[in-house]
């Protein structure tokens, strides 16, 4: 493949061309400022189209479609799951601001770069790193970070799946105690906060977290003699959920774009029946008060900095490579800020939304189970959406199955669409580096490899390895892909050059 010289500058810019970014830049690969050619020195692929040969990258059947696809991408189980459990770690309202701060000073500016760089340049995460070589391992770094996050979401969503057939039950089976529980189970349908105040604090457990650990996970106190043999029906759900998800990317953008559209929008109803839920329940509000109240002791925290960062970056699926990917199949002149606006705000308000809901279900849980520190009703992790938000829908008195069915839909649905994401980042790269190969071997092969290696979560020991790869394998590494990326556009490229 011949060396090209892709980039030309040029200091004649006039004022209008300065008003976008993307209005100043003549052709693919070219962009203004001074009046010189710069040669990169590298061997630049030609973005291919279907993967069976060259000609034109694919293209969004509408402008639309690209807005939807980021704000399922970005709208997800980092939202519902993560961004509670994370904010309930760090102190509830302690969290939120420092949260909000990154998001409009750091989150908001390298969302709008991502896209524009992978619409500028036309091709996926490693493509664009052609720009500067030497700093290639950043984009190989973002692909092994997405991959692993694509695996340990689909064990998730095996999860919400098995929950979603339960719901079918006659009666929620969260929502009572089985014997082999023990006396300190508390059922979901009895709970009566003036019989337990007597009881010594901390000693009930809510049915819905027992099912969750004894039932569903069939957890493990620890992990010492080993994480045990696969659960079967997980495994079997598991593979389900790469069945769907590789069904929807076999025929790449077009027929993921077309998915976005309910992806994106369904969620929203069943958070706000959900909300609408939760501030009717007692004590709600003292944990949407714990969740929301400013604890301006905590800003000289780094440890509640550093989770604002690591969620935000997570959240937005900055620095995964992914946007990276989707902005790529954009038209070149395609003006995104708006697009940028709107899908960071709605991730935000999305996260303080489901924020809410879990608060205000944690809120009654501690004044049920007598627990004065809100912090202390359940575990994190997983826990926090299989087990708060569950014993909030067995408390509906009016067909609390129907609801059941509805939010496991929706998560089911959330986690669909970021992992749809993230996948077709992974599968674009193979698909541009092995362009000789059609799309839906490239599918089938990464699912299957992906599926393989999620049975591993489907153990009793299964969610301590969950926790270990969220934190070290996503969490850690993308505040060191995000400060890797940075310093290669603005330093090593050039802003001069980019802009």
């Amino acid at each position: 493949m011949p060396k090209s010289k892709i980039l030309t500058r040029r200091s004649d810019m006039d004022e209008k061309d300065s008003l976008s970014i993307m209005d100043s830049l003549c052709a693919p690969n070219v962009c203004y400022g001074h009046d010189e050619t710069i040669d990169l020195g590298s061997e630049m692929e030609t973005p291919t189209g279907d993967g069976a040969g060259g000609g034109e990258r694919e293209k969004w059947s509408r402008e639309i479609e690209f807005l939807f696809s980021c704000i399922a991408l970005s709208v997800g189980l980092g939202n519902v799951w993560r961004f509670p459990f994370i904010a309930l770690e760090n102190g509830g309202g302690a969290f939120v601001i420092p949260y909000v701060i990154v998001l409009l000073l750091i989150g908001r500016p390298v969302y709008y770069m991502e896209v524009l760089i992978g619409q500028f340049a036309s091709r996926g995460a490693l493509g664009v790193f052609d720009m500067a070589p030497i700093m290639k391992g950043i984009a190989y770094g973002q692909v092994y970070a997405t991959a692993l996050a694509t695996t340990y979401y689909a064990a998730i969503m095996a999860l919400t799946f098995k929950y979603l057939i339960a719901s079918f039950a006659e009666i929620l089976p969260w929502a009572t105690c089985l014997p082999e529980w023990g006396d300190n189970c508390v059922s979901i349908t009895s709970y009566n906060s003036s019989a337990i105040d007597n009881t010594t604090e901390g000693k009930l457990i809510s049915s819905a977290e027992l099912y969750f650990t004894k039932v569903v996970l069939r957890e493990k106190d620890n992990i010492e003699d080993g994480i045990g043999a696969p659960n079967t029906d997980l495994v079997i759900y598991l593979f389900l959920v790469w069945v769907m998800i590789a069904t929807t990317l076999i025929k790449g953008i077009h027929s993921s774009g077309k998915a976005s559209y309910f992806l994106a929008l369904f969620p929203y109803v069943i958070l706000f029946i959900l909300l609408g839920r939760a501030l009717t329940l007692p004590g709600a509000w003292d944990g949407i008060v714990y969740f929301l109240k400013p604890q301006w002791d905590q800003l000289l925290n780094a440890d509640v900095w550093y989770a604002a960062i690591t969620q935000m970056f997570f959240s937005l699926a900055i620095c995964f490579g992914t946007l990276i990917m989707y902005a790529s199949f954009n038209n070149f002149h395609k003006r995104v800020h708006k697009d940028v606006i709107i899908v960071t705000t709605i991730d935000s308000c999305t996260s303080i939304l489901a924020g809410c809901v879990i608060f205000g279900i944690l809120g009654n849980l501690a004044l049920e189970t007598n627990t004065t520190d809100i912090s202390k009703v359940v575990k994190g992790g997983a826990g926090l959406a299989f087990i708060s938000y569950p014993e909030a829908i067995a408390k509906f008195k009016l067909l609390p199955q129907l609801f059941a069915v509805l939010f496991f839909f929706m998560l089911f649905v959330l986690g669909i669409g970021s992992n749809i994401g993230m996948s077709s980042c992974v599968i674009t790269v193979f698909k541009d580096r092995f362009n000789h190969l059609p799309q839906w071997v490239i599918t089938i092969g990464f699912s299957i490899c992906s599926f393989l290696c999620g049975i591993i979560y489907t153990t009793p020991g299964g969610q301590f390895l969950l926790n270990l790869v969220d934190f070290f394998g996503c969490s850690f590494i993308a505040l060191f892909l995000a400060i890797g990326e940075i310093v290669t556009i603005s330093w090593i490229y050039g802003m001069l050059i980019y802009v």
